[in-house]
């Protein structure tokens, strides 16, 4: 450079500009390394409109709580919250709150401050007495060797939220989704779904839902699976149609991080991999199906239910979040990279 053919060694404030840069490089690693999905969703323009989890936070900054549990008992409750800013649950709590007896899941908080929080399903289209919540303790895990307790949902339970007017995408506006799941405990029931659904839990009709779907229920697949598809309302794609989608591949693994997006006009994408190792499968990116363009997305949050309240089937949810806009293959990257970084284990 100018510097260097003149001889001169160019510093700032004692620096050369090889250690400033270094500095800076580690700087912008250290910065990753340090996010959290919802960090990194925002760094990439598509912040969360809504991010649910019973083991960590999804935001580096989050210090709030997780999820309420409930005594069976005298129905006494308690909030659950972090060991630390952006880490993990403090599992000790609820197994001091619920010693002697037995805990219910009852509300998973929205972490975004939009309100979002997800409590017990209220009735439906398909079920006129809603759902019941998940036992707290049913399953326990690790994340880096911390125990944990995820949402272990059976058929009836199931949770809901009408985020229409609190920053989920309606009408065609674009949206991305993610979770984590387990490819151990699932079913052919409907419907395994988190994600975007009718606000008033009814069958409004093809394009009024755009969730991930999770579960062996499919048409024409070559096995039971499980799958990553989409639950679009009247129908689960594994692609831009009706037909099995050849690309398709089964997630039998402990931990799934299951992805989606739609344009809500012409759109849509699937993704897949193992939580614990290697990096995303893309299973489908192309065409929504012939009768879902446009979309017409309501904005109703629900977990471990179809969009009128089918509550048929079982799954596991470790945490999730749906984002505004159309998130790039780079940010939904970086998103699985931080799942398998933060040490789901057994």
């Amino acid at each position: 450079d100018v510097y260097k053919r003149q001889g001169i060694n160019a510093e700032y404030g004692g620096q050369s500009l090889e250690m400033i840069t270094l500095t800076l490089i580690l700087v912008l690693l250290f910065s990753i390394a340090n996010s959290n999905p919802c960090d990194i969703y925002a760094s990439g323009g598509t912040p969360c409109a809504c991010a649910h989890s019973s083991v960590r936070a999804l935001f580096s900054a989050y210090n709030g709580y997780l999820y309420q549990v409930q005594r069976r008992t005298d129905r006494a409750i308690k909030n659950i919250g972090l060991l630390s800013t952006g880490g993990h649950a403090n599992a000790t709590e609820q197994d001091e709150f619920c010693r002697g007896t037995s805990c219910d899941i009852t509300v998973i908080y929205d972490q975004t401050g939009h309100g979002n929080d997800l409590t017990v399903g209220t009735p439906g289209g398909a079920n006129s007495r809603g759902n019941t919540p998940a036992d707290a303790a049913a399953e326990a895990i690790t994340i880096r060797r911390n125990k944990v307790y995820s949402v272990y949902i059976k058929p009836g339970e199931g949770y809901f939220h009408d985020g229409s007017r609190s920053g989920i995408a309606t009408g065609t506006e674009p949206e991305g989704i993610y979770m984590v799941t387990s490819g151990t405990h699932y079913n052919g029931g409907c419907c395994f779904d988190y994600g975007n659904a009718e606000a008033d839990r009814r069958d409004n009709g093809a394009a009024h839902m755009d969730a991930i779907y999770f579960g062996s229920a499919c048409a024409g697949c070559p096995n039971s699976g499980p799958w990553v598809q989409a639950d679009l309302e009247n129908g689960l794609f594994s692609g831009g149609s009706r037909q099995w989608n050849p690309n398709q591949r089964a997630f039998p693994d402990r931990f799934v991080t299951a992805i989606s997006k739609n344009d809500g006009i012409k759109t849509f994408a699937l993704k897949g991999g193992n939580a614990q190792t290697g990096g995303l499968f893309t299973l489908y990116d192309g065409p929504l199906p012939e009768g879902y363009t446009p979309m017409k997305k309501e904005g109703g949050i629900i977990l471990g239910t179809g969009g009128d309240d089918s509550s048929w089937s079982a799954g596991t949810f470790y945490e999730g979040a749906m984002v505004r806009g159309y998130p790039s293959d780079a940010t939904e990257n970086a998103v699985h990279e931080n799942i398998v970084a933060a040490g789901y284990g057994l």
